[in-house]
């Protein structure tokens, strides 16, 4: 089966395509030649996730789907939440400055507490299915490890010691949010 993943992120991409195997063919959004950046106006992972993948298959008649992932953190109320990829307001899409800005707001709390949400928005034939994934954990004291991205070096998920950074791609394949969404998304696919 063919599916659009409406992502350039090549990240994700490799990501997704190695979470699902060799069950699907996956093409991005540039393998359809949509270069638009879809705005992500929702205010929450779901509503983002659902313009994604309604954007794709409203203009290009092809099935889909789309992620929307946050960090939320307790000390912080939830954020960045939905602003997660575009935290740090002086940039777009910079990871450095997106956990150092995180950093300093959680310097001195000692509660560390976090979690990862993706939330994925499957349309086939017109009718769309979402899936969520979640991983529970914390924020590490300063960044470590060098895999993966976004705030991959500061998150460390339950039940391990090290970041999503040090663990490695495929230990986090394994146990992450967005894993645990597409894993959701698979055995619906394969159904």
């Amino acid at each position: 089966m063919k599916i659009v993943f409406a992502t350039n992120n090549g990240h994700k991409l490799t990501e997704i395509k190695e979470i699902l195997g060799g069950d699907f063919e996956i093409v991005s959004l540039k393998d359809i030649g949509c270069d638009v950046d879809i705005p992500e106006t929702a205010d929450t992972l779901e509503g983002n996730a659902r313009i994604k993948s309604r954007y794709i298959y409203d203009n290009y008649g092809l099935n889909c789907f789309a992620d929307d992932t946050g960090l939320e953190v307790e000390a912080l109320n939830g954020e960045p939440g939905v602003h997660s990829a575009r935290y740090d307001e002086t940039t777009d899409h910079d990871s450095e400055a997106n956990m150092a800005k995180l950093l300093r707001k959680l310097a001195g709390n000692p509660n560390r507490k976090a979690c990862f949400r993706t939330v994925v928005s499957l349309i086939i034939d017109g009718t769309e299915h979402q899936f969520e994934g979640r991983v529970d954990g914390s924020i590490a004291m300063e960044k470590s490890g060098s895999e993966g991205f976004g705030y991959d070096p500061v998150f460390v998920p339950e039940g391990y010691d090290k970041s999503f950074a040090e663990l490695g791609e495929e230990i986090k394949n394994r146990i992450s949010h967005r894993a645990r969404a597409v894993k959701q998304l698979a055995a619906f696919l394969n159904q």
